[in-house]
């Protein structure tokens, strides 16, 4: 029987897409649930891991979406059981949270389209960050940042302007500010007005990531295989 993973989807419009696809091309079964329209299970009985997906929210901003609540309760007992996880941009701030570390909305510089990610020292020996090499392009989309990593955290990558770019918990829990899931071609789903709004051009930060599309997809590939990996050998199942 497959193991099972749980991808929480925190936007309707920002699904697992090619994350899902190369899990399933490992022998993963994806069960995607849109948070917003479907219930969230109550645990993660059954599940040999976890992906919590990105979404215009802060962790705790249950007013505006109250299955944030189950989220939190998830994500808790992934980090409990050091269930492999992933979570993704928001998914890590929720993590981040969970553990006792702090979010800030709106706060620091605002990151846009591919950005360079560099592994820290402890980064290079994580099996699942050490994927980017010396440093890689990926593709960011955020402006409320995680200002303070929870106790015993590890600190596994920074870009030029935020430190906190990735970070692990246990051994299988991780945290990645960048989108894996998100190629160049995405872009285009972007709102161009709000991007003028910031003094931003679509059309620029579309360029751009599709210059350094081949490198980005060679390593995100690698990242959620090297996930798959830790999913095959160590989930719940």
């Amino acid at each position: 029987m497959s193991p099972r993973v749980l991808v929480v989807v925190n936007s309707a419009s920002s699904g697992p897409r090619r994350l899902g696809a190369w899990l399933v091309d490992r022998g993963i079964a994806v069960d995607a649930v849109v948070a917003a329209e479907e219930e969230l299970p109550a645990t993660l009985d059954g599940y040999a891991g976890l992906v919590l997906l990105g979404g215009g929210l802060m962790p705790d901003e249950d007013d505006r979406a109250p299955w944030l609540a189950v989220e939190r309760a998830l994500a808790a007992e992934a980090i409990d059981h050091d269930l492999p996880t992933l979570g993704i941009c928001l998914g890590a701030q929720v993590l981040a949270h969970v553990a006792g570390g702090e979010v800030k909305a709106k706060t620091g510089p605002v990151e846009r389209g591919a950005t360079h990610i560099r592994p820290t020292p402890s980064g290079r020996e994580d099996a699942v960050i050490a994927t980017l090499g010396d440093g890689a392009p990926m593709i960011e989309n955020h402006q409320d940042m995680i200002t303070r990593l929870p106790p015993r955290a590890v600190l596994l990558a920074s870009s030029d302007a935020i430190e906190i770019q990735a970070f692990r918990l246990g051994r299988h829990v991780r945290g990645v500010q960048f989108h894996p899931e998100a190629s160049a071609a995405d872009l285009a789903r972007w709102d161009d007005a709000a991007l003028r709004g910031e003094g931003r051009s679509l059309a620029r930060l579309i360029a751009a990531a599709e210059e350094v599309d081949a490198h980005n997809t060679e390593v995100s590939r690698a990242i959620v295989e090297a996930f798959a990996d830790e999913i095959l050998v160590g989930g719940r199942g």
